[in-house]
């Protein structure tokens, strides 16, 4: 059985990073749009994790399956179905190695998925597999300014662990997945999918950034002395950890379609 990183984090994963439900029904309509003319379009989510997307589909009884490495993951997007009883079809796969046939779905989803993502190419080759002839593959993320709390304070952290000696993490694969993606599909612009306002603070980073899966794996010392840094730095900055920041935050979709190909 493999594991995964996100299995340690997948009890409080969602504490720190829920959306609201009005922003998840807005991406929902806006992928169900991009399927295609299918009343009931068929939808491949891979990277479903704890199914904080996942869950509106299911709740609204989509045909929708969530794949994901971490069985824990799954598990708490199981625990956490609608209450009207209905429960998620999931499934524990490697995205290299998708266990469908092929032209299978309408849609695929890659939400939030790209700095974990590894094997980007043969996790697109497979995605394409699976679709259906022009169907949508659906990249989805959360875009915060660039000046917010949230992005210096991750800066900072990445310049202190590079000067404690501890390696940064792997690069984030999105610039080098949309690169390929453009070359060889094609897309539309940019859809905004939500937008919302929402409240930062320098604490809430350091309590949620613990609990990511690459931070949490790092070595209980290194992480304190990274942590205990960074506090004294944000207080500096911000004036205090509890300071808060109203930001504007955007989800943004990118529909991709690939050309008919002979012989499918």
């Amino acid at each position: 059985m493999s594991t995964s990183t996100y299995d340690v984090v997948a009890p409080t994963y969602d504490e720190y990073r829920a959306l609201s439900d009005g922003v998840v029904a807005r991406i929902r309509a806006e992928v169900l749009e991009a399927s295609g003319p299918s009343s009931r379009p068929r939808l491949l989510d891979l990277g479903a994790g704890s199914g904080r997307i996942g869950r509106a589909f299911v709740a609204a009884g989509d045909d929708y399956v969530g794949v994901d490495l971490s069985l824990g993951m799954l598990r708490q997007f199981t625990r956490r179905a609608d209450t009207s009883g209905r429960q998620p079809r999931v499934a524990q796969a490697d995205g290299q190695r998708l266990p469908f046939a092929g032209a299978a779905f309408d849609a695929v989803l890659l939400i939030q998925v790209f700095g974990g993502l590894r094997g980007w190419r043969r996790v697109l080759a497979e995605a394409r597999r699976v679709l259906r002839s022009r169907g949508a593959l659906c990249l989805g993320r959360s875009v915060m300014p660039d000046d917010g709390v949230d992005a210096r304070m991750k800066e900072r952290l990445a310049a202190i662990l590079i000067e404690m000696g501890v390696a940064p993490d792997e690069k984030n694969a999105r610039e080098d997945v949309h690169h390929w993606l453009e070359s060889t599909a094609e897309s539309g612009p940019a859809v905004v999918a939500a937008t919302w306002d929402a409240d930062r603070t320098p604490q809430g980073f350091l309590d949620r950034h613990r609990t990511g899966a690459r931070f949490s794996v790092l070595p209980e010392p290194v992480k304190e002395e990274a942590l205990g840094a960074l506090r004294a730095w944000a207080v500096a900055t911000f004036g205090s950890l509890d300071a808060v920041s109203s930001e504007r935050h955007v989800f943004e979709l990118r529909i991709f379609t690939f050309p008919d190909e002979v012989g499918r």
